[in-house]
């Protein structure tokens, strides 16, 4: 039982979004998931059209007359997808367990008593790093850091890891965290510069993947749904879809055991798609430029790392395997988009800009 906080001392950077999506992904995976609500405001249970009078207060409380256990309070939102509600109640928790021995561990030992009955639990927590965000870490052994690409959210992120240092210090328990970039939006120069920041550093402790900005997210949580279910199609969807395989590729058990099979299924593999593709070479001077992507048809117009290209002597290139057939695609420089000045064909986009065109043969 995998169990993790989902964790931020600033609000609006996707916390609870990434809570709930990440939660209906890796139900999507066939994971048996549970998400606790642990936030008064109780926003992942509004998220999910859930108001219900027995909550995670009725299990954390000890002077309600409604004393009761997690699997009194579970709510199920869709197959492999479950939710321990909160409401406001929970607010006044903090008080009631402030002169309680042992009050740190609290949520552990509710939890515990699920006896491994879910593959993941995730943990959204409340935006401060007040004794419910403390109970919640010290029932988890990650965490998860959502940090939108601006100064301040950087700032709550060193506050929060240290925290977890001084649960590791006064508790004695460990607990791991990654960075997860999240309402990134492309089209701004300063996301990248940010980006890169953050990279430089946390390094290894950052996801690969980005949440991409994305009105589907927006409308879905309106809708009281997952974005998975309200539109499976959409960047928001892809962008949860692809940290809940990565979370999943993170579980050393899996990999360890099915290490041999998966080498001997992707050498198959390759050496079969070997064959479907054929190097195409893209290159572009910008001598000034600090980052340089190539998007289009071939990889659904996103900004992944895969298609970042490298430099040299102020020339940007890349060599990229596609399949025969024709494509769009731009180049994405500092965060400005444009055709590739050296193909002069072309075809204007709904957008009114040129796209540049590529026939693989």
């Amino acid at each position: 039982m995998r169990i993790i906080s989902i964790a931020s001392q600033k609000g609006g950077c996707g916390k609870t979004t990434t809570a709930i999506n990440l939660a209906a992904a890796l139900a999507l995976n066939g994971c048996k998931t549970l998400l606790v609500d642990l936030d008064p405001q109780s926003h992942a249970s509004l998220g999910l059209n859930i108001n219900s009078q027995d909550s995670i207060y009725n299990v954390l409380s000890n002077i309600t007359p409604r004393k009761l256990k997690f699997k009194d309070i579970i709510v199920k939102i869709e197959n492999n997808f479950d939710l321990a509600p909160s409401n406001i109640l929970l607010g006044t928790v903090e008080q009631e367990l402030a002169e309680e021995i042992g009050r740190e561990s609290k949520l552990k030992q509710e939890l515990d008593s699920l006896n491994n009955s879910y593959d993941y639990i995730l943990i959204d927590c409340p935006p401060n790093l007040g004794l419910l965000t403390i109970n919640s870490i010290r029932a988890s052994k990650e965490v998860i850091m959502p940090v939108e690409t601006s100064r301040f959210s950087l700032v709550g992120v060193e506050r929060l890891i240290e925290i977890t240092d001084l649960i590791k210090e006064r508790l004695n328990h460990t607990v791991t965290y990654n960075i997860l970039v999240t309402i990134f939006d492309s089209r701004l120069r300063h996301s990248f510069s940010m980006l890169d920041k953050i990279r430089k550093e946390f390094g290894q402790k950052m996801f690969n993947t980005i949440i991409h900005i994305n009105v589907k997210l927006k409308e879905a949580n309106v809708m009281g749904s997952s974005v998975i279910n309200f539109d499976k199609y959409s960047r928001g969807a892809k962008d949860y879809c692809s940290l809940a395989r990565e979370l999943m590729l993170s579980d050393r058990k899996a990999a360890i055991s099915n290490l041999k099979d998966i080498k001997e299924k992707m050498q198959e593999l390759v050496k079969q798609k070997s064959k479907e593709f054929i190097e195409a070479t893209f290159r572009i001077a910008a001598p000034s430029a600090h980052n340089v992507y190539v998007a289009g048809d071939f990889n659904n117009w996103t900004l992944d790392e895969a298609y970042k290209l490298k430099t040299h002597n102020g020339v940007w290139f890349a060599k990229l395997p596609l399949k025969q057939g024709h494509y769009r695609y731009r180049f994405v420089v500092d965060g400005k988009w444009q055709e590739d000045p050296q193909n002069n064909n072309t075809e204007k986009n709904p957008f009114g800009e040129l796209d540049s065109l590529l026939d693989i043969k």
